[in-house]
């Protein structure tokens, strides 16, 4: 067997196009003691990987050129030398965008409370980040008004559930109107706004008459400065993601600064490493609603390691409907 990858082959000025990644065959890799040999099943899309292609300082080092990108990946472990973990277990994995990796760093998933897939979505990575954001960082009370962007998406389409869960009003922001209406008749938010049908700030005051409580900022640019103008006294903004900038020469200047000072806004930075030593506290709390019906998703599936390209520009493009994967297998 031989292992096939996806290298970053340049650093994308603008846009990512498919030219900044190249496609390559090696020899497949043995496990170390301590390590398994995993064959990977499914890989995760995500806003984040835009920003690893740069070389901008950021949170965590960039991928250098000639490495394989990174991403995170559901599999099956075919080789083991883990004191813990044995040939056909079902393994959480950040190897990125191969087909076969080792590492010493792989969480056992069970595929009886979930399909492998949603262990990238719903239950992973995604999941996590809406949870704790959410609740660590949000901290809704019953009746609040939570207001989420990219509501369809992996991320926020959890973050407006968990909130309806805890007794908030969700109220999510979407592109198109086949979201909003996923968004509001499948997932349950109380309103969905298309911030692409125009007058976002009309549809706003409309979806929110008594202000905003918790805004959970997957997008920033325009968008931000409009829901800041709603924000109730003592609010909450959780800074989850800035899509709208990722592929930007010239990032958008928030206007409305004001608004934080006038009603005292607490406004948090949030990334689900933070909250590392408590990933299993958040997969099954997510796992039980999950498994009582009350947290649905959506996958955007795109088939094949050669097509990963593909399917994250379709992402930062917004192409995506629920979760990107690429299936592997």
């Amino acid at each position: 067997m031989r292992n096939k990858r996806v290298l970053l082959a340049s650093r994308p000025s603008g846009w990512v196009s498919e030219a900044d990644f190249r496609l390559e065959e090696a020899p497949l890799p043995q496990p170390a003691q301590g390590e398994v040999l995993v064959r990977n099943l499914w890989l995760s899309l995500d806003p984040y990987m835009r920003g690893r292609m740069s070389d901008a300082k950021s949170y965590v080092k960039a991928v250098e050129l000639g490495e394989v990108m990174v991403g995170q990946t559901a599999g099956e472990v075919l080789e083991s030398r883990h004191p813990t973990l044995k040939a056909g277990d079902k393994v959480l994995t950040q190897l990125g965008w191969q087909l076969y990796g080792t590492t010493k760093e792989a969480m056992r998933v069970e595929e009886r409370r979930a399909p492998l897939s949603c262990y990238l979505g719903v239950l992973g990575m995604p999941g996590m980040t809406a949870y704790f954001g959410l609740k660590e960082i949000g901290q809704p009370k019953a009746g609040e008004t939570v207001v989420v962007t990219a509501a369809s998406g992996a991320v926020g389409s959890v973050v407006g559930q968990l909130a309806k869960i805890w007794g908030a009003r969700a109220v999510g922001i979407a592109g198109g109107g086949e979201k909003c209406a996923y968004v509001k008749d499948e997932l349950g938010f109380d309103a969905c706004i298309d911030y692409k049908a125009g007058n976002l700030a009309a549809a706003l005051r409309e979806a929110c008459p008594k202000g905003v409580e918790v805004y959970f900022d997957n997008v920033g640019g325009e968008i931000l400065d409009t829901v800041l103008a709603r924000m109730n006294l003592f609010g909450r903004v959780v800074v989850c993601g800035t899509i709208s900038d990722y592929n930007s020469s010239d990032p958008y200047r928030v206007r409305n600064w004001r608004a934080i000072l006038v009603n005292r806004l607490r406004v948090q930075g949030m990334i689900v490493f933070d909250w590392k030593e408590r990933y299993r506290e958040a997969l099954d709390a997510l796992a039980g609603y999950f498994g009582q019906g009350r947290l649905k998703y959506r996958e955007s599936v795109v088939e094949g390691l050669e097509n990963a390209p593909r399917g994250l520009i379709a992402l930062l493009k917004g192409e995506n409907f629920g979760k990107q994967l690429v299936k592997l297998s």
